[in-house]
């Protein structure tokens, strides 16, 4: 049985996101200093890496990037299928004192987002954690909420997003579908 797909994002319309969140990103913090990017793997390593590079282009400063593997750190382990650990890699000058900020594809119930932060916590003790996704679904089950998001999407809990970004599926597109679609991308 499968259902329907939507695109809700092109290509073209997450580029543009990315570039928001890139500007807004300098606006909140005044400039790239002491800045540090920190993808969530799977998808948020690239969106972070993107990022970097729009920074660098309207700054000329490059930002550091690294990963944050999240896996151990997540309180529903028991509840899915093992799940391959993925590097953890901080850059040279590591974290303590910087601005980290948590990059993600979706946000949805804010779990990923507190393992995430246990997970940094474990690492160094940035000045200050900011949190910046290229797609708010809502449904929270935590308190947690973005500083920067590229696109605000009010779906159903029964609906799924994916994100697709051509370094891991060939192409960028936000889609959405309902309970028996084939999924593709970042599901969430």
């Amino acid at each position: 049985m499968t259902a329907a797909r939507r695109v809700l994002l092109e290509g073209a319309d997450v580029q543009r996101a990315l570039t928001r969140i890139a500007h807004e990103l300098l606006e909140a913090n005044k400039g790239a200093a002491d800045l540090v990017l920190l993808g969530i793997p799977r998808r948020g390593v690239p969106l972070a890496h993107r990022l970097a590079a729009r920074i660098a282009d309207v700054e000329g400063a490059e930002v550091p990037v690294g990963s944050l593997d999240v896996t151990m750190y997540r309180d529903d382990l028991r509840h899915h299928p093992t799940r391959t650990l993925l590097p953890t890699e901080l850059p040279a000058g590591g974290v303590d004192g910087k601005v980290a900020v948590l990059v993600d594809d979706v946000l949805y119930s804010g779990r990923t987002v507190r393992a995430a932060l246990d997970a940094l916590n474990d690492l160094g003790r940035p000045r200050a954690v900011r949190l910046a996704v290229l797609v708010d679904r809502g449904h929270r089950e935590l308190p947690i909420r973005a500083d920067h998001v590229g696109r605000n999407l009010p779906t159903s809990s029964a609906e799924r997003v994916g994100v697709l970004l051509s370094e891991t599926d060939g192409r960028d597109a936000v889609e959405i579908s309902t309970p028996g679609a084939a999924g593709q991308g970042g599901a969430r």
